[in-house]
């Protein structure tokens, strides 16, 4: 028989955790982990959007660590089961691939507004939903056990976006959108 991707356990508003707990879906922790696969799922978008092969890789990569992510946010925290692990070597490279495009990049000297192309706004728009992530873990941080690394990690990768998103601007010669506050 083949697998069916409907259930049709989720009809009443109820969803299942790993481990089998039932929660609504409105709950926190469905927020959290739903939120993570939103940004998952932009950063997709992203990554079909450009032509560099290292950036493409990096963010197949940063997307695997977000299932790991929503793996371990979907699995009921009262059962002590196995899920991936998120390590500290992961953060880090989100550092080093910061760093590594700054040094290209000009000195930041106003905000910057999303646009100037396409792909420069998809990337915005992932980061803005990493941060609605990163609020969600650390709500849901406040009743519940979640591993610090999961809150850092998102933490980080929402500041890899936007120097990504000023890296892809410099990479398509295409101007960043600065904002000025009206006088």
């Amino acid at each position: 028989m083949a697998f069916k991707i409907y259930t049709k356990t989720g009809d009443k508003g109820e969803t299942g955790l790993f481990g089998g707990k039932r929660l609504p879906k409105y709950d926190q922790r469905i927020e959290a982990y739903g939120t993570v696969d939103e940004v998952n799922a932009f950063i997709g978008l992203v990554r079909d959007s450009l032509q560099n092969a290292e950036v493409r890789d990096f963010l197949k990569e940063v997307q695997d660590r977000l299932f790991t992510i929503g793996a371990n946010l979907a699995s009921d925290p009262e059962k002590d089961m196995a899920t991936p692990d998120l390590l500290e070597s992961d953060v880090v490279a989100l550092e080093k691939y910061m760093d590594s495009m700054d040094e290209s990049l000009p000195t930041l000297k106003n905000f910057i507004l999303p646009g100037g192309h396409p792909t420069v706004s998809y990337c915005h728009i992932a980061r803005t939903i990493c941060r609605r992530a990163e609020r969600q873990v650390v709500a849901l941080a406040v009743n519940e056990p979640v591993e610090e690394i999961i809150m850092i990690y998102l933490n980080r990768l929402s500041d890899y976006l936007f120097v990504l998103s000023r890296k892809i601007a410099q990479d398509l010669n295409v101007p960043e959108v600065s904002w000025h506050a009206r006088k």
